[in-house]
């Protein structure tokens, strides 16, 4: 009777299991990260008879979870890249939207202000169209420094977020080593801790969206955790990750893990995906793009304008100054190690404007090997310029070195990095507006032909100022007729031609309606000369001479409207430039968007995989509980007989 009794008893005690297990299967099946567990049992040995053997019952053999490694890691990897493209798209999406378009955008601002100058081309000497023009500058560069504030409070936006990924890395991995420590206890035991190895695997999935991580097991049951190539947590001890600077001091742009005394860097190229790796690569590369677009874009704009206003007379017949404040560009940053590794130096590395309209939205890094020669690399596109000799022009950009430099010296150069929070207008009188042309035609009095002068502008590129002769214009009859030159310094070309000719002479072919340019102005002319007749230009200034001109003219203020045509930017004129900010910043975002939306769809067909296997269906355990109960109910039943022989045979011994 002992075995129908043992036999009954095994197999109620399997079954109550079997019911527990599926009613904590139901219990959790809306508990995140919770993984489906099933009763694994297995026959009790027979008994030997000489009629063979005889069964025994059930024993549990344990209580396993229904777990798949690859598709559980597969989760919390494209988790992870997810999580990164979604932190990059989001901050891209508030990027865009400071550089916006229409009438309250950067461009519209930049056209208003050339544009304004038409009025005072009509009317040199209106006040009022004079003060257009420097309320229009004014609103420019207040747009300006607006937009530099916006990315200045978007790096603040990522910082703290940055800081918080930080905090949730580091409060995660201290979970995970504490849940580590536990397992190995319970591991010791001989039968797996499920509910601590789920939460254990949920832990590791919500570190995937901070940062991507990989794992390894250990023998004991713990897991080691790595980000890059560092471990953050080893048995169960975790490792605190921190944000650091870069090696030019710059703070938050790197990770780092902290292993004791010794700080070890990430690369920020091992970092894999996770929210982290997706706010480094916003903060360091997009925001820095876009903030060197807006630079280059308020660098170029004062440094063009401010040199073809010096090339005019204001109401009062003085030389034109600067319209906008002249941009300082800051002095590259040195590494730490300068000073350390190798010989101790002072040097600094300064850099200036040579031509805004060759100027790449770029940092640079200047890397020497010895005390005047290296290379410059441009960081946006990694090309290399070697340096024989500093001074060194490279990209519209001069740079130079004061002091003495040390092989190994490196130096980062951002000169685009605060240009439109200095941008400002550096006139308030309307009477400074130098609209006027600093030279002047003169037309010969004993001129016998009808040319006559169409437009004299003076350009900044190479411009030099006609001498107390000025230079003459003396014209020869012919077919076609010629001219020869006297008092310039530079020979002639003809500025009607793309690209511009140089013209053969002298003496040099005349042709009606030809733009003659020499020393830095431009000289149309019309008509027909006749044999000796002459065209003067010369220094329009009243103190050197000039006739009073400059109250009648508006010959500077056509040059500045003219900057709206100016190749400036990447071969785009001054007027469309903007067009290509926002176009490079558009392109990014719409990339970054579909990255997302494409690592979205991964990332929830993974985990509908990795549900299908491992997470509760509802159905199928009702089916169990009914299957179970009724074996229950068997196992009840078998005991029940047994006890009812067990009795029939007392009472017949009696």
């Amino acid at each position: 009777m002992s075995g129908l009794l043992n036999v009954g008893t095994r197999a109620l005690l399997a079954n109550q299991a079997a019911l527990a297990t599926a009613g904590h299967n139901i219990a959790n099946v809306n508990t995140v990260g919770y993984t489906r567990q099933n009763v694994v049992l297995e026959a009790v040995a027979g008994q030997f008879t000489g009629g063979g053997y005889i069964g025994k019952g059930v024993d549990i053999v344990t209580v396993q979870r229904t777990y798949n490694q690859f598709l559980t890691r597969q989760a919390s990897l494209t988790q992870a890249i997810q999580a990164g493209d979604t932190a990059r798209s989001d901050k891209l999406s508030q990027l865009q939207d400071i550089f916006q378009g229409g009438t309250s955008g950067l461009g519209a601002a930049v056209n208003d202000m050339l544009n304004a100058f038409s009025d005072v081309s009509s009317s040199p000497t209106d006040l009022t169209a004079r003060n257009v023009v420097l309320t229009r500058a004014n609103e420019l560069t207040g747009r300006f420094r607006t937009a530099s504030k916006q990315l200045d409070e978007v790096q603040s936006g990522v910082t703290q977020q940055l800081q918080q990924a930080v905090d949730n890395i580091n409060s995660l991995t201290s979970r995970i080593a504490a849940l580590n420590e536990n397992i190995a206890r319970a591991t010791g035991t001989g039968q797996t801790p499920n509910d601590l190895l789920d939460q254990r695997d949920q832990l590791i999935n919500e570190l995937n969206k901070s940062a991507q991580t990989t794992t390894a097991n250990a023998t004991d049951g713990t897991l080691s955790v790595f980000i890059g190539n560092q471990a953050v947590v080893l048995g169960n001890a975790a490792s605190p990750v921190k944000l650091v600077p870069d090696e030019y001091g710059v703070p938050g742009k790197k990770l780092a893990v902290q292993l004791g005394t010794v700080t070890n860097v990430l690369d920020e190229n091992m970092l894999g995906g996770g929210e982290v790796a997706g706010l480094l690569r916003f903060q360091n590369n997009d925001l820095i793009e876009a903030s060197n677009l807006l630079g280059r874009m308020s660098l170029a704009i004062t440094s063009e304008v401010n040199d073809q206003h010096k090339l005019g007379l204001d109401l009062d017949g003085q030389p034109g100054g600067n319209l906008f404040t002249p941009i300082t560009l800051a002095d590259g940053k040195a590494t730490a190690l300068n000073s350390v590794t190798h010989l101790p130096t002072t040097a600094t590395v300064g850099v200036s404007v040579l031509d805004a309209t060759k100027m790449v939205a770029s940092n640079y890094e200047l890397r020497m090997t010895s005390a005047t020669t290296g290379s410059v690399v441009r960081l946006s596109d990694g090309q290399v310029t070697n340096v024989a000799a500093v001074p060194v022009d490279i990209d519209g950009l001069r740079f130079n070195i004061s002091a003495t430099a040390a092989n190994g010296d490196k130096f980062l150069i951002q000169p685009f990095a605060t240009a439109a929070a200095a941008m400002n207008t550096a006139i308030s009188s309307a009477r400074d507006l130098a609209a006027a042309s600093i030279i002047e035609p003169q037309i010969g009095t004993a001129n016998t032909g009808n040319v006559a002068v169409v437009s004299l502008s003076a350009k900044p590129e190479g411009f030099v100022l006609p001498g107390a002769g000025g230079v003459t214009l003396t014209f020869a009859t012919g077919t076609p007729p010629t001219f020869t030159l006297t008092g310039n310094t530079g020979a002639p070309t003809d500025a009607s031609t793309t690209p511009p000719t140089p013209l053969a002479g002298p003496p040099y072919a005349y042709t009606s309606g030809q733009t003659i340019t020499v020393d830095g102005w431009a000289l149309k002319l019309q008509g027909t000369p006749g044999n000796g007749d002459t065209i003067k230009v010369q220094d329009a200034t009243p103190t050197s001479g000039g006739t009073g001109y400059f109250n009648l003219n508006a010959g500077n203020s056509d040059a500045m409207m003219g900057l709206r045509d100016l190749p400036t930017f990447d071969g785009a004129t001054m007027s469309d430039g903007y067009a290509g900010l926002i176009a490079q910043i558009g392109v990014r975002t719409q990339s970054a968007q579909y990255a997302t939306s494409v690592s979205q769809a991964i990332a929830a067909n993974a985990e509908s995989d990795k549900a299908a296997v491992s997470g509760v269906n509802l159905d199928e355990e009702a089916a169990k509980l009914i299957q179970y109960q009724q074996a229950y109910q068997a196992s009840s039943k078998m005991i029940q007989i047994s006890q009812t022989i067990f009795d029939t045979l007392i009472q017949n011994m009696r």
